[in-house]
């Protein structure tokens, strides 16, 4: 073991349980994985002594020096491509692209180098990388800060792609996925950064690539994730008032999909719907519902539907509330069923 790893603090124990916001769970998590391993860097715009713009890197450069996390150049293709060079020789890079729709740039050493290494190798080269991408909107972001590119990462085969809706899941998520040999694509729902929970840190939750059955139900399956999973529960809360019972799945890995979980409520319940932020054509939604589809055939009532945003670029702040998917926007979409063939 180095000296860097021999002077590096340890984890801190667990503590009794206290309100933990998910940006401190993933803060949490980057120093405990720092602590434990020296060959965790961290780097991004601004994560340095700012802490990054959600302030999920606060403190971390201070406690660990600029030599295991600091500010890289505008340029996401450049803090990409040299998390590859630094994966291949043995380093566990972890880069922030700050805003979803910032990494563009950098899709063509993703797609072309991170998504395919272990395979162009045989297997020779790993690049155990984590790619934090904060995703999605309803904060009052504008154009460029307020996508949902989660199906351009799952059409990529190679690419790990994960999304956490808690700060349980976000803490161990994350520990995960910096442990992982592979590269992961970790997307954090930014309206979900300040979101709280009563937790005692450090946590394991289930395996990154399992759905979690959030709440149980016996007439209709909500498949959700990231920042939707609150619009499924508060559509749950909201159906049972009328004797609707709905259960809830918070998918967590969107590649590779957890189909068991899956099938197993929609053939309980007999519908189903998935519901995310992205457009609707074309979006992620359009596989879960195929592939829900194609196992589920002869236990499926209705058409699995999708609840999703509008097929336009992300609008202004003062119009997202209208394009975002609501529980409201949820009930009516399953109020089009023909509840007579229950």
């Amino acid at each position: 073991m180095s000296a860097l790893a021999e002077a590096a603090p340890a984890p801190e124990a667990s503590t009794a349980p206290g309100p933990v916001t998910m940006a401190a769970a993933l803060n949490r998590a980057l120093r405990d994985a720092m602590a434990e391993d020296d060959r965790v860097v961290v780097y991004g715009e601004d994560v340095g002594p700012l802490g990054g713009v959600f302030r999920v890197t606060d403190g971390l450069q201070a406690e660990f020096g600029d030599e295991r996390i600091w500010d890289s150049p505008l340029a996401e293709s450049g803090i990409v491509g040299t998390a590859v060079g630094m994966a291949m020789y043995g380093l566990r890079p972890v880069v922030e692209m700050q805003f979803d729709a910032f990494s563009y740039p950098a899709f063509e050493q993703i797609v072309s180098h991170v998504a395919k290494m272990r395979n162009r190798t045989k297997g020779r080269l790993q690049l155990p990388m984590v790619i934090r991408i904060p995703c999605a909107g309803a904060i009052g972001g504008v154009e460029h800060h307020s996508d949902s590119s989660e199906a351009y990462w799952t059409a990529t085969p190679g690419l790990t792609v994960v999304t956490p809706s808690n700060p349980a899941d976000a803490y161990s998520m994350l520990r995960e996925a910096i442990s992982s040999d592979d590269p992961v694509v970790f997307m954090e729902p930014k309206s979900r950064y300040w979101a709280k929970a009563e937790l005692a840190l450090p946590v394991t939750t289930a395996p990154m690539d399992r759905a979690l059955v959030l709440r149980e139900g016996t007439d209709v399956t909500l498949l959700a994730y990231g920042p939707t999973v609150k619009t499924a529960l508060d559509a749950a809360d909201a159906a049972a008032s009328e004797d609707l019972s709905i259960e809830v799945i918070d998918l967590r890995s969107l590649s590779p999909f957890d189909d068991e979980t899956v099938s197993a409520s929609v053939r309980k319940t007999s519908r189903a719907a998935v519901i995310h932020e992205a457009a609707q054509f074309g979006g992620y939604g359009a596989e879960v519902a195929a592939r829900v589809t194609e196992r589920n055939f002869h236990w499926l009532a209705e058409p699995v539907l999708r609840v999703a945003g509008f097929d336009i670029p992300y609008p202004s702040p003062k119009l997202e509330s209208f394009h975002l998917p609501t529980a409201d926007r949820v009930l009516h979409a399953l109020a089009g069923w023909n509840w007579d063939l229950a």
